[in-house]
């Protein structure tokens, strides 16, 4: 919860969601637990809100963000997901994209490019909604009765909170619409041309919204006792790295931001016009406050795995139990020692789109120990950012003067000081890191008929940063970012093609 006029932290709470992976490269997450997570989180946010003296009365908007290209379908007369949300770098697709391909004249993988901005890739919703009409038959019974409905998170939690099974809203915004390869991002609607492509029908997709408008009004959770936002509107809605783009306030063309989550995701404002990227990156709607109000537009670099490559140390290797365990780890020695990480769990995004590369480890020698493998993930989330970087550079043609960064990742110094080492450039963080949550608040607020949230620049409020400047020499930046791109080439081309069943044909 943030203070409209000053943009401050007033309250939070978080829950960790848990991950599904029920075969090789299938990552899975469960709607219902996703929703009980947001209702306590609003409750117990509440609840710390009280304590504070803060009326709770006096919150008067709601946003929505969320993790985009996440997959659900449900049943619009009982409201139960029909299957798990199939999460955005799950890889069972990979099968159903070369099936797709097969299909389009020089399997060119670019063939809806200036459409949807995207390439055809196991990333975007439109193939996973595929592979589930293909292979879940309460799916495809659903869709027969006219019972199913499709959405990617924001679409499910806004329809069960705004009123589920009595007539709840049906509806996404156009951040997300982007990001499905259903989607037209000039004419800002759904293709008819692509749904027939992917053999999908429209009468299951949600409707496209602004960003910031009154979707409806919260209603009352049965399961739980109260309901402490109850009547009040949702009236925000974007993708969590368009949110984020929001919430570092950039509003000017040129202005870019990076996420360090689970993924990475470098987010740089082209303004009103879509630039297509001749580098590998794509082509998405930034965002669109107001019904009335133009759509802006941004070049996006996605790596899949950058905090996902901290918690597999954690969890798969177990060399630490806590992420911050994983920093000590890298601190104590302050160098990979000539070892590099090239964590591609789920082939590479950009600037590759290359989805038969895998993770490897090389240049270990019997000196490598745990301390320097730490310190080489680390790297390899800045490496990955590095690529990016110069791709945005290349097809923008004016380079970044600096980088400013959020997500849970930047907490940590090392993470900062390496990536502005490596960029050569400096790296500028807020002291708030919850910038993403920060840009779904200020399109609630700013929303027509709420209106208690400015996003004029002039009244934006300058926000408190640390800065990390670069402290290495850039030949030794360029040296080791040379060898990083030598393991890149050597993670290609390492799977062939999965059955549908997850086994290597």
């Amino acid at each position: 919860v943030f203070n409209a006029a000053t943009a401050e932290l007033l309250s939070h709470h978080q829950v960790e969601l848990k991950q599904e992976f029920p075969k090789e490269g299938w990552v899975e997450q469960d709607p219902k637990e996703i929703l009980n997570s947001v209702y306590e989180c609003v409750e117990r946010t509440c609840e710390k809100m009280r304590e504070l003296n803060i009326d709770i009365a006096n919150i008067r908007a709601i946003g929505v963000t969320n993790q985009r290209e996440t997959t659900v379908v449900w049943d619009k007369t009982t409201g139960e997901p029909l299957y798990n949300a199939i999460v955005w770098l799950d890889l069972r697709t990979q099968s159903t994209v070369e099936r797709l391909l097969k299909r389009i004249p020089g399997k060119n993988k670019t063939f809806s490019k200036f459409k949807t901005g995207l390439p055809l890739s196991t990333y975007f919703s439109a193939v996973k909604l595929r592979w589930l009409l293909d292979n879940v038959e309460e799916i495809k019974k659903a869709v027969e009765d006219g019972r199913a409905m499709f959405g990617t998170i924001d679409s499910w939690l806004i329809w069960v909170c705004i009123c589920g099974t009595n007539g709840g809203i049906h509806c996404t915004d156009v951040t997300n619409a982007s990001r499905t390869m259903l989607f037209n991002i000039h004419s800002l609607e759904w293709d008819p041309d692509l749904c027939k492509f992917f053999e999908i029908p429209m009468e299951i997709l949600p409707n496209v919204r602004s960003s910031s408008e009154i979707y409806g009004v919260m209603k009352i959770c049965p399961s739980r006792e109260s309901g402490a936002l109850t009547g009040v509107p949702i009236s925000g809605c974007l993708g969590d790295q368009h949110a984020a783009l929001v919430g570092q306030m950039c509003f000017q063309d040129g202005q870019a931001k990076n996420t360090y989550g689970t993924g990475c995701f470098l987010l740089c404002n082209t303004g009103q016009k879509s630039v297509f990227s001749e580098h590998g990156l794509l082509t998405t709607i930034a965002y669109k406050m107001g019904k009335d109000k133009p759509a802006f537009y941004a070049l996006e670099g996605s790596v899949a795995i950058a905090g996902a490559v901290v918690r597999w140390l954690r969890d798969n290797l177990g060399i630490a139990k806590t992420s911050l365990e994983v920093e000590k780890l890298a601190a104590e020695v302050g160098t990979s020692y000539g070892c590099y990480f090239v964590p591609a769990f789920s082939g590479l995004y950009a600037p590759y789109w290359e989805p038969s590369a895998r993770g490897i480890i090389c240049g270990l020698t019997q000196f490598t120990n745990k301390n320097h493998i730490a310190f080489a993930a680390l790297e390899a989330v800045c490496f990955q950012t590095r690529e990016i970087l110069d791709a945005m550079n290349k097809d923008c043609g004016i380079p970044l003067s600096q980088l400013q960064v959020d997500g849970g990742m930047t907490n940590n110094k090392i993470l900062m000081q390496l990536q502005s080492d490596i960029l050569c450039i400096p790296v500028v963080k807020p002291s708030m890191a919850e910038t993403t949550a920060l840009g779904a608040a200020m399109a609630a607020g700013a929303a027509e008929g709420v209106e208690v949230w400015s996003l004029n620049p002039g009244d934006l409020t300058a926000v408190t940063c640390e800065r990390f400047e670069p402290q290495i020499n850039p030949e030794e930046s360029e040296y080791r970012y040379a060898r990083w791109k030598k393991a890149v080439m050597k993670s290609m081309g390492w799977e062939a093609s999965a059955s549908s069943n997850g086994k290597p044909k």
